[in-house]
């Protein structure tokens, strides 16, 4: 591995965001996982929570150019949603849904600089009663059209790039290591080995 690779993989490191999660709920089109993962790569999102209850199973993200992502992130997978909020409470604070309710906030109002985790759900029906109960409140990105919700990759993107906004106005893209010192080390063992074996 040449310096400038082992120091970018250093660099992309002290910009990882611990504090900061996605859920994907019942995703159905695989191709609209690979893009969030290649979202969260790009705003520093080291954790995915991937929940499917039994409609649709996801086989192994490989290697296909779409999915390139998938070896620089942390893929959580889950059939059980309980067990997956189970997990999602004892990590993060709060937990907020993409959802077009009512009482949901514009997510520009939304303090994504806090420990948070943000659940995106199925493209047809969105999220499930039992997961949106479960979580602390639910945002909407602001529209102008007659159609009222995006694709869930392009809202993943935008809520993200939203969070990446707010954190970076707080310092936590600074370069300073947001992840333990276990973590960074972890992770950068399998990066590293990672690109010895292709």
């Amino acid at each position: 591995m040449t310096p400038e690779r082992e120091a970018n993989i250093e660099r992309v490191l002290n910009r990882r965001q611990p504090d900061l999660a996605v859920v994907m709920e019942d995703i159905e089109d695989p191709h609209n996982v690979f893009a969030v993962m290649r979202t969260c790569d790009a705003v520093g999102v080291q954790d995915i929570y991937v929940i499917n209850t039994g409609f649709r199973k996801h086989k192994k993200f490989g290697n296909a150019s779409s999915s390139s992502a998938a070896k620089w992130v942390t893929i959580h997978r889950f059939e059980d949603r309980d067990e997956c909020i189970e997990v999602l409470r004892k990590r993060y604070d709060k937990l907020y849904a993409s959802y077009l309710g009512e009482s949901s906030r514009s997510f520009y109002d939304v303090d994504f600089t806090e420990s948070v985790a943000l659940v995106f759900g199925n493209e047809r029906d969105g999220i499930g009663d039992e997961m949106l109960s479960a979580c602390d409140g639910s945002f909407i990105i602001p529209q102008m059209g007659m159609i009222r919700s995006l694709n869930i990759s392009v809202a993943c993107a935008v809520t993200l790039y939203e969070a990446m906004r707010q954190r970076n106005n707080m310092g936590y893209y600074d370069g300073t290591p947001r992840l333990s010192p276990c973590e960074l080390e972890a992770l950068g063992s399998k990066w590293k080995e990672s690109r010895r074996k292709k």
